[in-house]
């Protein structure tokens, strides 16, 4: 089992990012999530032995929670044909195995549950290029209207009612099939112009009926899918919801309007925001750097939403993710990247920080 890290000899306090966090009855033991991150490795949605190691290398490096990777609510809402899936039960099972072994080695484990929309049917980096035809596995998209990605991806058919239904039914009853499998926690993935971020943005959401126009109308449907997940989904688990805080592009969703949504997402149940940015438009323009995200973190964090907020995106080291939470602009940090580079990142950073991390009893004679 995997403790979470020790004070230093010194008996300093233990700095924010290895402070525990609560989520009504989830307690993190440090401010450390594995940010979800595609690995296009299942078959028919199942998971499989690449991630069971995959996912539970990190609770043995320490990560104070584990989110996996974009989990279909729907066949058709895969972003490939590879992605994993929690639209059947024969899917819940494999997904145990997982969860059952993040447990046993002391850590916490969440799923982010997803519709791609018009960027589904689509090619896993190192198989190709946009859209996956028929023949290949390929399949009818859908979207807030016929609006293409990029030429290269599939043209989608606008929604109807029975579409919308169907959508909001599909996340509830993946978020029933995810409390079975063992999953400490449920993110709704709202960003990165999949589905839900599609219709939140005028750029990728011309409908005219109460799905879009207004700011109301956009909201919508996410609304709807967070009120269904949060109603199925135990009162004593947290809920998070990933946004893009801005498409970085002209028109678009923006900061603004992530923190008039964060308000309504309070009173909806969710416990989380995780902040996020672009995927939405080929026409965005990001501003990359170190911390590129934390300003939108920030600015939600200081809205006062009352919700805990997660920021991702560019931060490497301990000292970096410490400045963040010192400064106020998030409560958790997420980091992708930097886990797929070093699954120990947790336990370098607590070194880093001065704390004597410690170690799963397995690995303890390498010592730090």
């Amino acid at each position: 089992m995997t403790e979470p890290s020790l004070p230093s000899p010194s008996g300093a306090a233990s700095p924010l990012l290895f402070t525990p966090l609560k989520l009504r009855s989830l307690e993190l033991p440090n401010r450390v999530v594995v940010s979800p991150m595609c690995t296009y490795s299942a078959t028919d949605g199942v998971a499989n032995e690449f991630h069971l190691v995959h996912l539970g290398q990190y609770a043995l490096g320490g990560a104070g929670l584990i989110l996996a990777e974009a989990t279909a609510v729907s066949p058709e809402g895969r972003i490939s044909p590879e992605d994993l899936g929690l639209w059947d039960d024969r899917q819940i099972v494999p997904l145990g195995h997982i969860t059952d072994f993040v447990h046993r080695h002391g850590g916490r484990i969440g799923v982010q549950l997803a519709h791609a929309g018009r960027k589904a049917s689509t090619y896993a980096p190192w198989r190709g290029k946009g859209a996956v035809p028929p023949e290949a596995g390929g399949w009818q998209v859908i979207g807030p209207d016929e609006q293409r990605f990029h030429d290269l991806f599939p043209t989608p058919l606008m929604m109807g009612a029975g579409e919308l239904r169907g959508v909001v039914d599909a996340f509830a009853a993946a978020a029933r099939r995810a409390q079975v499998a063992g999953f400490d926690a449920v993110e709704i993935h709202a960003a990165h112009g999949y589905l839900l971020h599609q219709f939140l943005s005028p750029l990728a959401n011309a409908r005219t009926d109460d799905y879009g126009g207004s700011f109301e109308n956009r909201t919508r449907l996410l609304l709807e899918v967070v009120r269904a997940v949060r109603h199925v989904w135990p009162d004593h688990l947290p809920l998070f919801v990933r946004l893009s805080a801005t498409d970085w592009a002209e028109g678009g969703w923006d900061v603004d309007q992530t923190v008039q949504l964060g308000h309504l997402l309070k009173y909806e149940g969710v416990d989380v925001l995780d902040i996020s940015s672009g995927g939405l438009t080929t026409a965005q323009q990001i501003e990359v750097g170190p911390g590129y995200q934390v300003p939108f973190a920030a600015a939600v964090s200081r809205a006062e939403t009352e919700i805990a907020v997660m920021t991702v995106g560019m931060i490497e080291t301990g000292a970096q993710a410490e400045a963040v939470l010192q400064s106020g602009d998030a409560d958790l940090i997420a980091l992708g990247r930097p886990f797929l580079r070093d699954p120990h990142w947790t336990q370098r950073a607590a070194r880093e920080l001065g704390l004597r991390p410690a170690l799963p009893e397995q690995y303890a004679r390498a010592g730090w």
